[in-house]
This record gives C-alpha cells, sequence and structure tokens, in this order.
C-alpha cells in the first residue's frame, strides 16, 4: 500500500499538453544527457515514469529502460507511444514494487518523491532503489528545495506560477513538513478555471542524504540541474546522485 494520490484518467490525458515546455527539447536535452551517461552501458529503472515524458525519449536514445508506475491511466497514455517490448513498465508503487534485474541507473524526477506522504514511504523509495541497482549503479533525484525562507511570519502561501493560462500556488503545514500544491487553470475561451490540488511531503536535501545513507547508498554529485551547474545556498532545485559501493 501506498499513500500516493492516484491519478485519474482525465489527468493523465490531459498531461502531456499541460507540461509541454518540460518536455520540450531545451528542457529534456541536458536531462537525457546527464542521465544516458549514468546508465552507460546498463539499463535504467524509472520509478514513476508517467506518461514517459522522460523515459520514452531516453529509449530512444539507445538505454533500455523499465518503468514502474503507480496510475494505470498514466501507464496507457505511455503506452500509445512506445510498446511493452521496448519498455516494459510494471504497476505499483515505487517504495516497495520489485521488478526483475538488476540495473545501473534508477532515476526518479521532477518532484516525484514528494508524493510518498510519509517519511516511512520515502525512505523505503531509497531502500528499493537500493535493492535494484548493481553494485556501482546511481540513484538520481530531481526535487525542488522547500521555499520556506519565503514564507513572512504568518503567512503559509507561496505562489510559484501565475500566468495567463494558469494560477499555481503551495500552502504549507509545518509541524507535518506537508505541502498542498494548488492549480488554477483555465479551460478554453470562456474564462472559467479548473482547480485542483495534490498533497506532497517535501524533503530537505540532507533529509535525503540520510535516507541514501540508511538504504546503504553514498552521496557522489548534488548539483542545481541537470546541466551541471553548482548547488548553492540560493538554488531553488538539486537534482543529487548517490551511488551503491561496490
Amino acid at each position: 500500500m501506498t499513500s500516493s494520490e492516484l491519478w485519474s484518467r482525465a489527468t493523465a490525458d490531459r498531461y502531456d499538453a499541460e507540461e509541454a515546455e518540460a518536455s520540450s527539447a531545451a528542457v529534456l536535452g541536458p536531462t537525457l544527457a546527464f542521465l544516458a551517461e549514468l546508465a552507460g552501458d546498463g539499463r535504467a529503472l524509472e520509478f514513476a515514469i508517467g506518461t514517459g515524458r522522460v523515459g520514452v525519449p531516453l529509449r530512444e536514445r539507445g538505454v533500455p529502460v523499465v518503468g514502474i508506475e503507480l496510475s494505470e491511466h498514466m501507464a496507457a497514455v505511455l503506452r500509445r507511444k512506445i510498446d511493452e517490448d521496448s519498455l516494459p513498465v510494471v504497476i505499483g508503487d515505487m517504495a516497495t514494487t520489485v521488478v526483475p534485474g538488476r540495473f545501473t541507473l534508477v532515476y526518479l524526477v521532477y518532484n516525484t518523491i514528494t508524493n510518498l506522504l510519509t517519511q516511512d514511504e520515502q525512505v523505503e523509495c531509497f531502500r528499493n532503489a537500493a535493492r535494484h541497482l548493481e553494485p556501482g549503479g546511481r540513484f538520481v533525484i530531481e526535487l525542488g528545495v522547500p521555499p520556506l525562507r519565503l514564507l513572512p511570519p504568518g503567512q503559509v502561501a507561496v505562489p510559484f506560477d501565475v500566468s495567463q493560462q494558469h494560477l499555481g500556488f503551495d500552502t504549507f503545514d509545518l509541524v507535518e513538513q506537508m505541502l498542498v500544491s494548488h492549480h488554477f487553470t483555465r479551460d478554453g475561451d470562456d474564462g472559467r478555471y479548473r482547480r485542483e490540488n495534490s498533497r506532497h511531503r517535501y524533503a530537505w536535501p540532507a533529509e535525503l542524504d540520510l535516507m541514501a545513507r540508511i538504504a546503504g547508498l553514498e552521496r557522489e554529485r548534488r548539483v542545481a540541474d541537470w546541466d551541471g551547474s553548482p548547488f548553492t545556498q540560493d538554488s531553488s532545485k538539486h537534482v543529487s546522485v548517490w551511488r551503491k559501493p561496490a
């Protein structure tokens, strides 16, 4: 069982259109190059592969990819793009689901570890990654840094997007280390907005390092983005790499 919220068919069907910018060559190019270099001549396993935004083009680069995905609806969208023999997908949660074989790379992108709503499950996600890795293999996570420095006393909301088609803001429960991401998206030309929200458990970089140690992994690298830019105290996100000892 998992605490992750299950993505619906409606959400899956519009996901690619709403994430078109994140699927552009400009955004994906550095991501794919980073992951392909770490995978080397081995196989890659993507936790929460979704509609294949990253997994499908990584496979097209020649890296054998296997996916784990909780939502059958998201996996169905992926399956329209590529067949099961070319990119196998197992339906299940990323904290406990096991697939056959070993991998040189396990990766989890786009803040998705926060879909696991308890610290215990996030620790199990690291353990599951370690379980699938070959000795010397790497686990990679892309995750935003919690923007709590933007919260003045008494405020619990931080906007992350204010545009013509979309209004987005996060509200924080600082005691439980939880956030709710609120989205107001304009559909059509009638001026109406569709409202959606999702819950997440945010985690700090140092907290992830401790989870990695519990799983027997060692931090190898942390950068601010897929282009390898340095991670600093002002970075809004990080791409972190942990290695399974040989």
